[in-house]
């Protein structure tokens, strides 16, 4: 399988020899054609114009189709594009009498016989204009049959990561131990409260149901991932004691939004992993708010001695993968940061999104 260092050197390479093939075919074969001794002059102004219309291309393609034409500032890239084309003239001309080739040219002809060159036309070089707009067509088509290409291969990608990881992620995001301690501790409490442990017993039976049967589509309403979130919470409480305090603030939706199931657990989950001590009082805060179609998530946990190397720049150990599910589901449409506040030994997850649903898929 080729790598992506050998493609690397593939490409230029390619892109070497294609310069060089248009080179010689627009810039240099006509000229030797001639039969006269051209002067250096003249050859270092061909070089110049080749270099001319390669700043063109890759700034074309690399500056205004992708800020530009993909943005919908049409007008803008035309005018912008006509400039270039049009002052690329006066800047050869002055290249040209920088080098003293209009005189050099005429003391080579005349060796050959030739009174003196054409008269020159000081108007728009109208073949130069012409080269660059070539230059600029055939930059602007490559480009976009590389963004189709791109965004192909990224929707291939998508496809690839539900088929493949999707049913794995929504399981192993929730640790295993969770269902066998919150069993245990239900077992428990039908000792003590029958009542109790029924409505516990209910609330696992409803988490199992909706991982199950409500999250094979890819998408989810928000209202029954937040309700899973919070038999989550409930659930948690059976096996913490009094000194753990826990709040939830979950917002009143106006209108069902859907988003991708399972998204903001795993920060959770992790919150009651390493925000939790035995020994010392400690506190969870979660808070879900929306504003419109803007939903904003803040974590917080306590920090302990024992437990605060483990987190990393994602909120904790194994959620790398989650970061690299929001790149998937929703690129460019949220921010997250992860650090400890400082004085207060907290330990802060903050994630914004934006829930328009132009970014999921379904099965």
């Amino acid at each position: 399988m080729v790598s992506l260092k050998s493609r690397s050197y593939i490409t230029v390479l390619l892109h070497f020899l294609l310069w060089g093939l248009f080179a010689f075919i627009l810039l240099f074969y006509h000229p030797l054609s001639w039969n006269i001794r051209l002067p250096l002059q003249f050859w270092i102004k061909q070089g110049l114009v080749l270099v001319i219309l390669m700043v063109v291309f890759y700034l074309n393609s690399y500056v205004l189709v992708p800020r530009l034409l993909l943005r919908n500032k049409n007008i803008l890239f035309i005018v912008i594009v006509l400039a270039i084309a049009l002052l690329a003239g006066p800047l050869v001309k002055a290249l040209e009498n920088i080098l003293h080739l209009p005189l050099l040219m005429e003391q080579a002809v005349r060796k050959v016989g030739i009174p003196r060159l054409p008269k020159r036309d000081d108007g728009v070089d109208l073949f130069l204009v012409m080269m660059i707009l070539l230059i600029v067509g055939i930059s602007t088509s490559l480009t976009l049959i590389q963004k189709w290409q791109a965004d192909k291969q990224l929707r291939e990608l998508l496809e690839k990561e539900k088929i493949s990881s999707e049913l794995s992620f929504l399981k192993a995001q929730i640790n295993p131990h969770f269902f066998f301690n919150t069993l245990n501790n239900i077992y428990a409490l039908s000792h003590v409260d029958v009542e109790a442990s029924r409505k516990a017993l209910h609330k696992l039976s409803r988490m199992m149901r909706y991982l199950l049967y409500e999250t094979q589509q890819g998408i989810t309403p928000l209202s029954k991932e937040l309700s899973f979130i919070s038999d989550y919470i409930e659930l948690m409480r059976l096996r913490l004691t009094d000194t753990v305090k826990i709040s939830f603030e979950k917002p009143v939706l106006n209108e069902e939004l859907m988003v991708a199931p399972m998204l903001f657990l795993p920060y959770i989950e992790n919150a009651f992993k390493h925000g939790i001590s035995t020994l010392s009082p400690s506190e969870i805060r979660i808070a879900i708010k929306m504003n419109g179609q803007r939903l904003e998530m803040t974590v917080e946990n306590s920090i302990f001695k024992e437990q605060g190397a483990l987190a990393d720049p994602y909120g904790g150990i194994g959620l790398a993968n989650t970061k690299r599910r929001l790149d998937l589901l929703y690129p460019e449409k949220y921010t997250f940061s992860a650090a400890k506040s400082e004085p207060g030994n907290v330990f802060i997850v903050h994630l914004t999104l934006i829930l328009d649903g132009t970014e999921m898929y379904s099965s």
